[in-house]
């Protein structure tokens, strides 16, 4: 087998002007050229201790994380990934190299309890002396809960809610297919439970070793799936950005900024285009920004409002957000127009003419919806066969996320939830 081959190239910073010429490669350290004026308070941040964007990375997975793989990798994907040929370079490199792999191939959108159990057994019978997350945002989720039920033993029951699970794990890499969750930096795995419940495991033993992202892997996304995906990413940091957390910090911050520029200047190239390299690497870093930004600041109403309609009615998560996104941003103006005023010229430079606040944060709610129009997804709850007879319950079962809703900017009512999806309708 190789032996650990530390990446030789320097460093390089992501500025709005991608390209990425080579490869960007980071160990716990952010480079920002501002932090942020507000230093008032503590915080802390946690992040992937290796991330690594190269084009072509996912086929050198066995010298870039030779030195946690172990004899007995494990890999977690879905039966998309594995008929589009997308893992057949990685796993051709893990053969060569003698590596005894298995698989889980089995992995479906919004990943149901028994899935993740059957999984981890799985990865317990091949022996798996670490677990590989290749795919999309609920294939990267599952391996997060299967490196740590394979090697803990654990019982979900158990490790449900924030710091609860108690660990150890396998080691752990993960290789996102799409640009959108930055599941690949987040400590978050979400599971459905019974019909309908979204649940969330939220620990720092999710964090993976080493993240691979391979802007290659995502040439290939139809134009849904990168507009839905882009688009979460972009709500991943406007919330983190807006986020009422006590663990809202400059980092995150300046991170939710840049990915905001990155994500807005790219894509539509990236839907248009889907062939520029240039523009998914952008997409694929804007997205990993966003998700270290809200890991530590976490998002708020959005998701909250968003998971049920995937829970119910299966609507992929990307495009539940950006259904009810322009209507909770518009919620939360009457306490947050400031907030979402600083952002909206990241995403929208032209807004930086309109001056008043108030005016820019609505502005800013009505770009969004039209860029969601613009890059082909449906805009209304209508449009993806939900009805008003719906409404209730979606406002119930989105009143169970309190997890989310404490970040809110606003409070937020069963009442207020249900004004949301009738505005949204």
């Amino acid at each position: 087998m190789h032996a650990c081959i530390p990446d030789q190239k320097a460093n390089r910073p992501i500025h709005d002007d991608f390209p990425l010429d080579g490869s960007f490669s980071s160990r716990q350290s952010v480079c920002l050229e501002k932090i942020g004026e507000d230093m008032t308070g503590s915080f802390t941040f946690n992040t992937s201790p290796r991330i690594i964007l190269e084009n072509g990375a996912a086929s050198k997975i066995d010298q870039l994380a030779a030195h946690c793989l172990g004899p007995r990798p494990f890999i977690v994907t879905d039966p998309i990934i594995l008929s589009l040929g997308l893992l057949s370079p990685a796993e051709a490199m893990l053969k060569a190299c003698g590596y005894d792999f298995g698989h889980f191939t089995d992995v479906a959108a919004d990943p149901p309890r028994s899935l993740v159990e059957a999984a981890a057994e799985a990865a317990m019978s091949h022996g798996a002396t670490s677990v590989i997350g290749f795919g999309g945002g609920s294939s990267l989720d599952v391996a997060k809960l299967v490196a740590l039920l394979a090697k803990s033993n654990e019982n979900l029951d158990d490790a449900w809610g924030i710091g609860n699970a108690k660990g150890p794990r396998l080691p752990l890499v993960l290789v996102p297919t799409t640009a959108g969750t930055g599941s690949e930096v987040t400590p978050i795995s979400i599971v459905t439970v019974g019909e309908e419940e979204k649940r969330g495991v939220v620990s720092p033993l999710l964090l993976p070793d080493i993240a691979i992202l391979d802007p290659s892997l995502t040439l290939g996304l139809p134009a849904a799936v990168t507009a839905a995906t882009g688009i979460d990413a972009m709500v991943h940091a406007i919330e983190a950005y807006a986020s009422k957390s006590a663990n809202n910090n400059p980092v995150s911050r300046s991170l939710a900024i840049e990915a905001l520029r990155l994500l807005g200047a790219n894509i539509e190239t990236a839907v248009f285009s889907p062939g520029n390299v240039n523009a998914r690497s952008a997409m694929l870093a804007g997205s990993m920004m966003a998700g270290m930004a809200f890991a530590n600041s976490p998002v708020a109403a959005v998701h909250a409002l968003a998971y049920p309609l995937g829970g119910i009615f299966h609507i992929p998560h990307g495009l539940s957000n950006a259904l009810v996104l322009p209507h909770v941003l518009r919620f939360n103006n009457s306490v947050a127009a400031d907030t979402y005023s600083e952002i909206a010229t990241a995403l929208f430079p032209d807004l930086s003419e309109t001056s008043d606040a108030a005016d820019r944060a609505e502005a800013f709610a009505q770009r969004l919806a039209e860029l969601s129009a613009k890059i082909g997804l449906q805009t209304r709850l209508s449009d993806v066969g939900i009805t008003e007879s719906n409404l209730p319950k979606l406002a119930q079962s989105a009143m169970m996320q309190t997890r989310l809703l404490v970040n809110n900017p606003r409070e937020l009512t069963e009442t207020d939830a249900l004004e949301i999806y009738k505005a949204a309708l």
